[in-house]
Formats: structure tokens, C-alpha cells, sequence
């Protein structure tokens, strides 16, 4: 289908012209759905931490955060970080470097000198590290009590056994999760089209609104997300039929 529907692209000089437009934000996706995976995953596995530690503080600290942000919608997310959370930092950060400032140190930070793409980015990092802490949590929490006790027994440190036992293990329960997570970020990156960012989506809007293709437009749209989203889902299923080979051998 995505071949027959390629060749029908390829012979329509209109759906040709649309496609080359749409195509141009395909990079930005990507570029979005990376760096804000990235920055989730890395957050997310720390929050899993806090949350599996002996400190209550960080076991609440993490519940707290997951909670809030699982329980905010991500688009009224996205808002509030690129209109009140990033100009509140904003102000926070030059009241705290006043005394470097008056020195001749640094430049007094403006809110337009953080882009409404790093904007958008953080959200995302924000948004989605509530989610992709979950599924570390679990992940780890799947591994056996007796692989820790052996290992604690073998005389390794904490990070010995998260490293060489707890992790290893975990991602046999963790990959599937977290694919789908990053798989559902790309679709979701189609969010940062309302502040503006060259996405396949904003790249849409603008043709569409000069055009008035918008069935043409948006059709190409959905296209192109399928074929980045489904790629996606093949290669991770295959990656993780290979992982259970290696499991089992």
C-alpha cells in the first residue's frame, strides 16, 4: 500500500509539489523526537531511582512529579512551559546572577533567547519522562530478588549490581514499553506545530492555508507520519525478536 500510494505521489505534479513541501519538516520531527526522547529517557530512569530508593523524600519527590505530569493534559503542558515556566526560569535566573551581571560577567537572559524549539523540547522531556519512568520502575522491579541477593553476596556495589545484573534483565521487560514510547513521541511531536516549529505538521498548516488543499495536504501528512511510525514498529519488533533469541540462547 505505502508503495502503491508512493507511485500515485510520483505521478501527480500536485501531490509531488505537496510532498516535497510537507517533507521538508520530516528532519525537524526527527530532530524533536530524538533529543526529546533522549533527554525523557535519561529523566525518566533517574525518577525511577528516586523512586525505588530507601529515602522517602525521593520516593515522594518522584511520586509527586510523575503524578503532575501524568495528570496534566501535554498540549495545556506544552503552553504553560513555553508561556509561564520557561519566563518564570527566565526571571528566577537573572534575579539569582544579578551579582555576575552587575560584574560584567554574563548578559542578562531574555525570554526570546530560549527558542520556542528548545521550548517545545523541554515539554516534551517533561511530558514524557512521567511515563518512561513508569515503565523503568516496573522494569526494574520485574527482576528477581534472588539476582540481587547473589550479587550482594559476590560482594558487588549498588551500581555494580544495577549495572552488570538489575539493568541487563530489566530491558528484556522494559524495550517493548519504551519503544511504543518513542514510537507515540513521534505522533506526539506533532504538537510542537502550534508554537510555530517547522515540524511535517507546521509545514501542512502553512501549504494548506495558502492553498486550500487541505484534503490533499493533509492526506500526504498522514502519509508520511504512517510511514515513520510503522518503519519504527517493524524494526523494534525485530530487534526484539532478536534480543529474545539472545535471551534464550
Amino acid at each position: 500500500m505505502a508503495a502503491l500510494a508512493a507511485i500515485g505521489i510520483a505521478a501527480s505534479d500536485l501531490y509531488s509539489q505537496i510532498f516535497a513541501t510537507v517533507a521538508a519538516g520530516i528532519g525537524m520531527t526527527i530532530y524533536v523526537t530524538i533529543v526529546g526522547f533522549t533527554l525523557a529517557s535519561t529523566l525518566g530512569l533517574c525518577l525511577a531511582l528516586m523512586a525505588l530508593s530507601g529515602s522517602i523524600w525521593l520516593r515522594q519527590f518522584a511520586r509527586f512529579y510523575v503524578e503532575i505530569c501524568r495528570g496534566v493534559p501535554f498540549l495545556v503542558l506544552l503552553f504553560w512551559i513555553a508561556f509561564a515556566g520557561v519566563p518564570a526560569f527566565v526571571a528566577i535566573w537573572n534575579s539569582m546572577t544579578s551579582p555576575l551581571r552587575e560584574a560584567g560577567l554574563i548578559d542578562e537572559l531574555l525570554v526570546r533567547d530560549v527558542s520556542l524549539l528548545w521550548r517545545a523540547i523541554i515539554a516534551i522531556t517533561i511530558g514524557y519522562s512521567a511515563f518512561i519512568a513508569e515503565v523503568f520502575r516496573a522494569g526494574i522491579q520485574s527482576v528477581e530478588k534472588g539476582q540481587i541477593e547473589a550479587a550482594k553476596a559476590l560482594g558487588l556495589s549498588s551500581w555494580q549490581r544495577f549495572r552488570l545484573i538489575v539493568f541487563p534483565q530489566a530491558m528484556r521487560t522494559i524495550l517493548p514499553p519504551l519503544g511504543n514510547d518513542f514510537v507515540t513521541m513521534v505522533k506526539d511531536s506533532s504538537f510542537v506545530s502550534v508554537l510555530g516549529v517547522a515540524d511535517i505538521t507546521q509545514m501542512g498548516k502553512i501549504y494548506s492555508a495558502g492553498s486550500f488543499r487541505f484534503f490533499e495536504t493533509y492526506s500526504i501528512v498522514a502519509y508520511i507520519y504512517l510511514l515513520l511510525t510503522i518503519s519504527l514498529s517493524l524494526a523494534l519488533r525485530a530487534l526484539e525478536k532478536r534480543l529474545r533469541r539472545q535471551y534464550a540462547n
